[in-house]
């Protein structure tokens, strides 16, 4: 396409502001939509929305290339402001109408139109953000490099924004705010192209939002809000009598404090009597996983179908000492730990609004449990706080942390946790004392393979770990009964006791005894096991029976490999067979929700990109460039998602280490993009080269000194672990932060036509390797996906060598 004039447009101080205000809020909402949906929908539906707002974006740039007429220079500023003004208006509105559509998330004709539709409303304002940024990258080739920086600084101060704001309003609220800045960068936008209109507009309706968000916020303060979440998956939810929403979950109570209700237990014995009932109130994390809150005016006496209860076996063996329970959730186990008579507790949960719940605003109801002597509450991811512990515990208790989240969430299965790991449980292992148990509490369902054989793994590998050469004899793990009006074959509750050293006899045999007087089957011990799976495993590590499904996977996982929830091997998606054994259902639908996604991702991006490139036609270079745009797209999000997962256990809190690996890579992307702009235009290809074989040398230092930093500082103050988690992060973000606009800048010389649509093809990969990172991590280590991003960076380059040979102009002098 013949340039429209020869002097190019200069970005000034609105553009630049409305360019910042416009990319904090597009990554603001972003990240808050996997928030807003895992409460409205469940998780994996979250993951495939996000995914199709970023294709929002992609499908903006597209636009921009589709219909140039419409968008040439001299048109330019004009249609920022006026993109960035809809970004605002249909932010908002988007979101109001996506909480008043009443989604049930199933496979019915009318579940997936809703579906569908919401989708649709969610990509809209993403497509206006498209077009904006588009234009501002792409149309300002002298400064590309200040311009990208401004992008990615802003976009880096969207997830601090976004903590520190659900520290202070719910969800709904928080999305007024977000179109509020973003209406306040349209105005910058309108104000440096003197497009009266669209300023006045912007202002109006950035006060209209900013007034919105005030009412709601009081409203809220007393119970009630006009922008309120109504259809939680796919029920109307009822009024709560305590919501407070954080960066990665909405809790809320509800429940009558007076009226008793039959005791809610994990694994509940069948002897005890049905006709007693307790005051209970019910805590819910997203809309499902949930807690129970007891009611407890001191006399343990008052709390005694606790002792019924098969998580809280360890205490039959074990009295008058020290315990660290993980997972405080409702204070359940914390109530147990006091009715046995354990000496001192402490009690990790890494989710303050639950302490909150628990402690505060019905502490009374409680009985303020952490106000008993010997009994402490800490705000901690329990990993970290573990590896920072100098303390010895007589017991470890995790009863079925995360478990209901995943059950609920179906695909959430797929996410990784750190707390299920040999890594994790070497820890716990190391910090009980000589005859100390780490009590486990999952799911299990008889004649099916599932989480508790995999604990018997964990615990095999992690005995061996500290020097246990016969892993079995330290391992007993108990069953329950299904609950009561349960089907026979239900899932029901198992609890794994590993014991530092071997289990004794008295030991042994006073476990037999509450299992016969419970009516708990033992499904593993030093003397029997229900099934040879589960006993190969706690002996070995691995079923040398044979008797286990080829496409699960039971064996340990790792810190490279940590999920846990998913035991369906990658390959089983594609076996057709392995679909009609019902002990696979669920691992399989994870899985294949997962490989149905990629390929979903991949045909949008197709459509969305292959059409406009075959009819807008191109010059020389431009395959080259198409490869190089899509490999930095490809390699950045495949390593910024494998050190966020790597990183996890260095930070310890996922808040934490989605903070500072997104804060770091992208300020640090941006230095890099900002310190291009003094190479001249004759060096580009050579110092686009070098830089990015600068790149290449440092992603191979931190891909293997990750690791070994990661073991050897977890332990380390907070302080010190930001810090040498930034000392890898910066580097590799400022390098990778110049590839995008040396490649623009190159690209805007080689093939003008062609600048938006590539920019919407990096857009398009990434969302790509958004998916393609999480399958890479589970069928071969998030360390793969590490170096599959690094290999990316190595194509780009070589991209980049054949660009310099096939363009039209001295790139090299």
């Amino acid at each position: 396409m013949p340039r429209e004039t020869d002097q190019p447009l200069v970005a000034g101080r609105g553009t630049f502001i409305g360019l910042t205000a416009v990319a904090l809020c597009t990554l603001t909402y972003e990240i808050l939509l996997t928030r807003i949906f895992s409460v409205t929908l469940y998780y994996h539906f979250a993951f495939v929305a996000v995914s199709i707002a970023l294709f929002g974006m992609t499908a903006g740039a597209v636009g921009v290339h589709v219909f140039a007429r419409r968008f040439s220079l001299a048109r330019t500023r004009r249609e920022m402001a006026l993109a960035a003004l809809l970004f605002g208006v249909t932010l908002v509105l988007s979101f109001v109408a996506h909480v008043r559509i009443p989604i049930r998330p199933e496979t019915s004709g009318s579940g997936l139109a809703l579906l569908l539709v919401t989708y649709v409303l969610v990509a809209v304002p993403f497509v206006f953000s498209g077009v904006c940024v588009c234009l501002a990258l792409t149309r300002f080739p002298g400064q590309v490099g200040r311009l990208y920086s401004a992008d990615l600084i802003g976009a880096a101060a969207g997830c601090p924004l976004l903590i520190l704001l659900l520290g202070v309003v719910d969800g709904p609220t928080a999305v007024l705010v977000i179109g509020c800045v973003s209406l306040v960068g349209a105005a910058a936008f309108a104000w440096d192209a003197g497009a009266r209109g669209v300023l006045g507009a912007s202002v109006l309706c950035a006060v209209i939002c900013a007034g919105a968000a005030a009412a709601n916020r009081m409203e809220l303060a007393g119970g009630r809000s006009w922008l309120r979440l109504i259809w939680v998956k796919g029920s109307k939810e009822q009024p709560s009598d305590f919501e407070r929403w954080n960066s990665f979950s909405r809790v809320s109570v509800r429940g009558d404090q007076a009226k008793g209700i039959p005791p809610q237990g994990w694994g509940l014995s069948s002897t005890y009597p049905a006709e007693r009932v307790f005051p209970q109130l019910y805590m819910s994390i997203d809309g499902t996983a949930g807690s129970f809150l007891t009611k407890f005016d001191g006399n343990p006496e008052s709390v005694e179908f606790l002792r019924y209860d098969v998580t809280n076996a360890v205490h039959a063996i074990r009295h008058g000492g020290s315990i660290l329970v993980i997972g405080a959730g409702g204070g359940r186990d914390v109530l147990s730990a006091i009715v046995f008579g354990q000496k001192k507790i402490t009690a990790v949960e890494i989710n303050a609004s639950s302490l909150a719940a628990v402690n505060e605003v019905f502490g009374e109801f409680t009985g303020h449990l952490d106000r008993r002597p010997g009994v402490s509450f800490v705000n901690d991811e329990a990993r970290s706080f573990v590896a920072r512990s100098r303390d010895l515990f007589d017991i470890i208790q995790i009863s079925l942390i995360d478990t209901w989240a995943a059950t609920a969430a179906g695909a959430y299965v797929l996410s990784e946790n750190s707390l299920y790991t040999v890594e994790a449980w070497t820890q716990y292992l190391r910090h009980l004392t000589e005859d100390g148990i780490l009590s486990v509490s999952r799911w299990y369902r008889p004649g099916e393979f599932g989480e508790t054989h995999r604990v018997a793994a964990l615990a095999n590998a992690a005995l061996r770990r500290v020097g246990i050469a016969d892993p079995r004899a330290h391992i007993v793990i108990l069953g329950s009964e299904p609950a009561r009006g349960q089907a026979a074959d239900s899932s029901r509750t198992s609890t794994t006791l590993v014991c530092r050293r071997p289990f004794t006899a008295a030991e042994l045999d006073e476990l037999e005894k509450l299992a016969a007087r419970l009516k708990f089957p033992i499904l593993l011990s030093p003397r029997t096991a229900v099934d040879r799976v589960m006993a190969d495993l706690a002996s070995t590590g691995a079923t040398e029976s044979g008797d286990a499904p080829k496409e699960l996977n039971l064996t340990a996982p790792t810190d490279d490999r940590p999920f846990f929830f998913n035991m369906a091997k990658l390959s089983s998606a594609l076996r057709p067979a392995a679909w009609t054994n019902p002990n696979l259902d669920m691992n399989l639908r994870a899985v294949r929700v997962l490989t149905g996604l990629l390929a979903f991702v991949l045909v949008i991006s197709l459509l969305l990109v292959v059409p406009p490139r075959l009819v807008g036609g191109g010059a020389g270079g431009s395959l080259g460039l198409t490869v190089y745009f899509a490999c930095i797209g490809l390699g950045f999000i495949l390593i910024e998602i494998a050190q966020v997962q790597r990183l996890i256990v260095l930070l310890g809190h996922p808040t934490y280490t989605l903070s500072v690996v997104l804060f770091a890579l992208l300020v640090s992307g941006g230095l890099g993009s900002y310190a291009t702009r003094g190479i001249s235009e004759s060096q580009l290809t050579r110092a686009g080269a070098r830089r990015i074989l600068a790149l290449l040398g440092v992603l191979l230092i931190v891909g293997v000194a990750t690791p070994v930093v990661v073991d050897r500082w977890q332990s380390g103050s907070t302080p010190v672990r930001i810090g040498i988690a930034l000392a890898m992060l910066v580097p590799t973000g400022f390098f990778m932060g110049m590839a995008f606009p040396i490649g623009m800048r190159i690209a805007n010389r080689v093939t003008p036509a062609t600048t938006a649509w590539l920019w919407g093809l990096n857009g398009a990969t990434s969302v790509v390797a958004s998916v393609l990172a999480v399958v890479i991590a589970m069928g071969w280590g998030i360390s793969s996906a590490w170096w599959s991003g690094t290999v990316c960076y190595l194509v780009a380059l070589a991209a980049l060598m054949g660009v310099e040979r096939t363009a039209s102009f001295k790139s090299i002098e």
